[in-house]
């Protein structure tokens, strides 16, 4: 199946990408940027993206090495402090009248 029309990328060509990194190394994170790499193609307009995610989550290959898994445990995306100081409104501004 066609995953991405633009770059022309089926969904065997990401299966075998992730089989490929995964034996060239088997601690590497992989990517969607690091599947266009591997297949020397770019991305373009973006829409395939929830397809090739689809597709790299089917991959038994995709999983993360265990020794990398506890990196970072506890952070996530989410989190309300970003790690400033004080916050980050700027103080209204007083007008003479």
């Amino acid at each position: 199946m066609i995953v991405c029309h633009c770059t022309n990328i089926s969904d065997h060509d990401i299966r075998s990408a992730i089989d490929w990194m995964r034996t060239s190394d088997a601690q590497t994170i992989i990517t969607p940027g690091k599947i266009y790499h591997a297949l020397g193609k770019s991305a373009d307009c973006g829409g395939c993206m929830p397809l090739i995610l689809d597709t790299m989550r089917s991959n038994d290959n995709l999983e993360v090495p265990m020794q990398l898994r506890a990196l970072r445990t506890g952070v996530t995306q989410e989190s309300a402090d970003e790690g400033r100081s004080k916050s980050h409104r700027l103080p209204k501004q007083v007008t003479a009248a």
